[in-house]
């Protein structure tokens, strides 16, 4: 145990010397909450508060209470000479006004390229209120012929949600929750491409494994120390997640975003056992590559499969089975748990089972290669 120790504290205070490299694994968990917490800011802005959309319309005179109407929703006649100005462009049929006082289907056209994506959302905006006007002035052709608009409603549908603040909160949190997770491969995957594949290009690898010190032992000590920059990083997004949340205004939403401290201490128990997978999949990965630019090549790649779990249990697009599987089992119950739903114990336990039998196995096909030539110098 004083070996691996005083191997892990080598690896440590390696790390520690080179530390723009250590700092560029961390930088995801430190600005990853910031630029989330800046894009969430900015929608909010939007969605509360929505720029006025300014179209060009033709015909306005043909119909003037139209114009009003979306006038008071924020959709206005463009002035001469703007940029956008024909970007969404409003034709008033020049009988309008006949068609409506005759009480028939008056016609208008949206002219507009639906394939511009900026333009879907100010487009399905004009559409949303033409569609409530359309509603308003049928009711008041019913009232002026002496029936009830709701006979043309024979459902009336409520519905009542269910859902709280906080479990509303968690849907958004359930994003977090993935940055969070993935930041425990990222924060440690530099230390260990440099402390395997890095080692052998400096030729120290083979001077480590000539000291009185068993393969296990290397192994073991090279394990914790990524294992520790990985938990580095998912306490440095944990706490800058804590502080950042609270400046975005949820309340606007009509639900609240919190992370508490139960979360951070479930998070941090969850992610233990990831942070000795991520570190087992990247050493064995890095051993395996021949050169340092091999190994970073390679890791990119292997890291696209927890990646790919996580991002599906996230969004709910893959199978049941996800929440027996590492990482997206964990990161279910996370979900669960942030929802205030009941957490399924035995899913939990699975997966955190599964997550350290991988690592437990990678654990072993490193000390196992170390004692090939062939691995240890690069052959």
């Amino acid at each position: 145990m004083n070996k691996i120790i005083a191997m892990v504290r080598k690896e440590l205070i390696d790390a520690a010397r080179d530390k723009r490299s250590v700092m560029a694994g961390l930088y995801y968990a430190i600005g990853t909450p910031l630029i989330m917490c800046g894009l969430f800011m900015v929608l909010i802005g939007q969605l509360t508060s929505p720029d006025d959309l300014k179209i060009s319309i033709t015909n306005p005179e043909k119909a003037p209470d139209l114009v009003r109407f979306l006038s008071n929703k924020g959709i206005t006649q463009g002035e001469a000479g703007a940029k956008d100005l024909k970007a969404i462009e409003l034709i008033i049929s020049p009988d309008y006004d006949k068609q409506m006082n005759q009480g028939k289907g008056a016609e208008i056209t949206i002219v507009a390229d639906n394939s511009e994506e900026k333009l879907q959302n100010s487009i399905r905006r004009l559409e949303k209120q033409l569609q409530a006007y359309s509603a308003e002035m049928g009711s008041l052709r019913l009232i002026a012929r002496g029936i009830d608009p709701r006979v043309v409603q024979p459902l009336k549908v409520n519905v009542h949600d269910q859902a709280t603040t906080d479990s509303k909160g968690g849907m958004i949190l359930g994003i977090a929750i993935f940055t969070m997770i993935y930041s425990v491969f990222i924060s440690g995957m530099n230390l260990a491409i440099d402390t395997s594949a890095g080692e052998r290009e400096r030729n120290s690898l083979a001077l480590l494994l000539s000291h009185p010190l068993t393969t296990r032992q290397l192994v073991l000590s090279k394990i914790i120390a990524v294992g520790l920059f990985a938990l580095l990083g998912l306490v440095l997004i944990l706490l800058v997640s804590k502080v950042a949340y609270t400046f975005v205004p949820w309340q606007e939403l009509g639900f609240s975003v919190s992370i508490t401290n139960e979360f951070m201490a479930l998070m941090l128990l969850v992610g233990i056992p990831v942070a000795l997978m991520a570190a087992c999949l990247q050493l064995f990965v890095s051993f395996m590559a021949k050169t340092f630019k091999e190994a970073q090549s390679y890791l990119t790649m292997v890291l696209f499969v927890p990646l790919a779990l996580s991002m599906a249990a996230s969004y709910n697009i893959a199978p049941d089975i996800l929440q027996w599987l590492p990482v997206s089992g964990q990161q279910q119950a996370l979900m669960d748990f942030i929802k205030g739903k009941d957490m399924s114990m035995l899913q939990l336990l699975v997966s955190t089972l599964g997550t350290l039998a991988i690592a437990l196995v990678l654990a072993f096909g490193m000390e196992k290669s170390l004692k090939s030539e062939k691995v240890v110098f690069g052959l």
